[in-house]
């Protein structure tokens, strides 16, 4: 299971709204690729298939495919905001190495294949 903090809840629930569609689930997951082997990725879905998993975080419909539960499990995602904007954070502690940019990362049973940055 994922944790979501507070503040990216928020974040993403103006997200939600500023899509202007109430049926929209945030899809989280992993895919091969990026500097260190996975990716991580984040966006609204409308569609949830046999191989999903669904979980609800305040007013936050959730997916996550049963792939990429094992390498999502404990992961806190947070929002920060600074003087340059905002932005989701990933903590993974399944994580054994990340790539510079921190948008990749590699564990221990998934490493993936690593690609040049």
């Amino acid at each position: 299971m994922i944790s979501i903090s507070d503040a990216a809840l928020a974040a993403i629930e103006k997200m939600k709204e500023d899509e202007e569609d109430p049926n929209l689930k945030l899809r989280v997951g992993v895919k091969g690729g990026g500097c260190s082997g996975l990716s991580y990725g984040m966006g609204f879905d409308t569609e949830v298939t046999d191989d999903d998993e669904e979980y609800k975080m305040g007013n936050i419909d959730i997916v996550i495919d049963k792939e990429s539960l094992p390498v999502l499990n404990g992961v806190e995602v947070d929002y920060k905001e600074n003087m340059m904007g905002g932005g989701f954070t990933i903590e993974n502690p399944n994580a054994i190495a990340s790539c510079g940019c921190g948008s990749s990362f590699r564990t221990a049973t998934n490493a993936g294949t690593p690609e040049d940055c």
